[in-house]
């Protein structure tokens, strides 16, 4: 990566005492403990902090310790996650509890190393549960990061790139204080957060590097960071079908084991946008008698690489039909993790 004209040992002492005065108040930074820091850090990977809050509080009342999040049943795991997406997420967490129990007591092992090791734990969140929890001088380096320092250092490099996440990995490795590392990758994170904002707003007269940053002494802090143009997300049409047998009962079906929402419980859909006779014609198919379809209205959601574009449709049926899981309002509340895809047509779930 370009390194400008700057020493980044220059950052730290600004950053860890504007961090200090200025970080926000998060439920994770009361007690950082290690189960505490790396919970939080895989919920906030591709999540907003403020959607994360109540997740946060509910998992740990719910698996406060490495050998409750071991034992959970898959269920229960789900059902704590479901809206936060990305689910092999938290079934890797599970993986890593269990390996955590084998292998390591039930304790966190302590070292930037040997958390690599664990199942869903990347070169980032090895280095935030290593310098927080533990102390140890390591960097960490995510979206926030790579802007911050990209903007400092006037840097043109891709940061959508691997390499450059290394370079600057081991650019910042550098610098990290030995003294207090976690307050340090905090503080950048935090004005990444706050303050060196995306899309080309920076509050610069706010930013305690104001008087460093080479990309705001250029006026280039629009252009600041580059990143590759996305590939065109893959359309899919789907027809979600909201089913309710003669019980008030709503059919529900589970996906494959891989792929896209892999194992999870999801409203049943069909290919395409189909018309009240395709659908009677398919639900025929599984076993199943149709009553008058009432339309639901279209919806859309996003995936990282793919984009649905649904129509849905609440339909009354008759028969148990194949594959498919007919639950009550209640345990779908209480027991069953269904996906953010298919709230548009939660509330129809709404039976009488």
């Amino acid at each position: 990566m370009s390194n400008g004209n700057i020493n980044l040992s220059k950052i730290v002492r600004p950053l860890i005492d504007w961090y200090r005065i200025n970080a926000r108040d998060l439920p994770w930074r009361k007690i950082p403990e290690p189960y505490r820091v790396w919970v939080s850090e895989i919920m906030l990977q591709q999540t907003r902090v403020e959607a994360v809050k109540p997740y946060y509080e509910r998992f740990l009342t719910a698996l406060p310790t490495v050998a409750c999040l071991a034992a959970a049943p898959e269920e229960q795991l789900l059902k704590l996650w479901e809206g936060l997406g990305y689910y092999s997420r938290v079934r890797n967490m599970q993986k890593a509890a269990r390996m955590i129990m084998e292998e390591y007591g039930g304790v966190l092992p302590g070292t930037y190393q040997e958390l690599l090791r664990l199942p869903g734990i990347g070169s980032y969140t090895a280095g935030a549960i290593a310098s927080i929890a533990f102390g140890e001088p390591v960097p960490v380096v995510d979206g926030n990061v790579l802007r911050v320092i990209s903007r400092i250092t006037a840097s043109r490099e891709d940061i959508g790139l691997a390499a450059t996440r290394k370079a600057m990995e081991a650019r910042l490795m550098d610098v990290v204080p030995v003294d207090c590392p976690g307050d340090f990758n905090q503080a950048v994170m935090e004005l990444g957060a706050t303050i060196c904002l995306p899309n080309g707003k920076p509050l610069c007269l706010d930013c305690p590097l104001w008087g460093l940053c080479l990309a705001r002494r250029e006026g280039r802090t629009g252009e600041i960071p580059v990143k590759a143009p996305k590939s065109p997300r893959r359309v899919e049409k789907k027809t979600v079908l909201v089913l309710v047998d003669e019980l008030g009962r709503v059919a529900l079906r589970k996906r494959p084991g891989r792929g896209l929402l892999a194992g999870l419980w999801e409203l049943p859909a069909l290919e395409g946008n189909l018309d009240e006779k395709s659908i009677a014609k398919a639900l025929a198919d599984w076993g199943l008698t149709a009553g008058q379809a009432v339309f639901l209205g279209p919806a859309k959601h996003i995936f990282t690489h793919v984009e649905w574009r649904m129509t849905g449709y609440r339909v009354p049926v008759h028969g148990a039909g194949r594959g498919l899981a007919w639950v009550t309002k209640e345990q779908l509340e209480e027991e069953y993790a269904l996906p953010s895809a298919f709230r548009a047509y939660r509330q129809a779930l709404e039976v009488p």
